[in-house]
């Protein structure tokens, strides 16, 4: 049944689903999230003017760390050997987008590594900027998009 939740067995109780059955396929994830701050805050991070040093290339290497280890922190996710993790951010007004794309080779499917590489970073950013920007708000953290295809021979 579609509305039943897979991490629950008949009884009620947390269980770790069995995708031993399942094949093995390419499957990929994209995910978004935004960190709203001040434009003087955004500029800051544009030019590198703030003092712990280029945050988006520490935000970038959080969210990729993030995703690799996300099934450490997420209780129920099976680890995945993960092919490749992107993580990229746009400067629009008052707002800082990120987005994180996740691939892997396997039996389940990378949405949980690309939402957890999103979040990760966007709280890596708010702690590196919290000294200059009070008010930043984390926001509408979003699978976008994925996809499974057969591997190719």
């Amino acid at each position: 049944m579609a509305d039943e939740l897979s991490h629950l067995n008949v009884r009620g109780e947390a269980r770790m689903v069995d995708v031993s059955a399942k094949p093995t396929m390419v499957r990929r994830a994209l995910a978004e999230g935004s960190i709203r701050m001040a434009p003087a805050t955004l500029s800051l991070i544009q030019s590198g003017g703030l003092p712990k040093g280029d945050v988006i290339a520490t935000a970038r290497i959080a969210g990729i760390q993030a995703a690799k280890e996300t099934a450490r922190l997420i209780p129920l996710c099976h680890p995945l050997p993960l092919a490749a993790v992107e993580v990229n951010f746009d400067f629009e007004p008052g707002v800082l987008r990120i987005t994180a794309a996740v691939k892997t080779s396997a039996a389940t499917g990378v949405e949980m590594e690309a939402l957890t590489a999103v979040s990760v970073a966007a709280l890596t950013l708010y702690d590196m900027c919290k000294a200059v920007d009070k008010n930043m708000v984390i926001a509408d953290i979003r699978l976008l998009e994925k996809t499974k295809t057969p591997l190719q021979d």
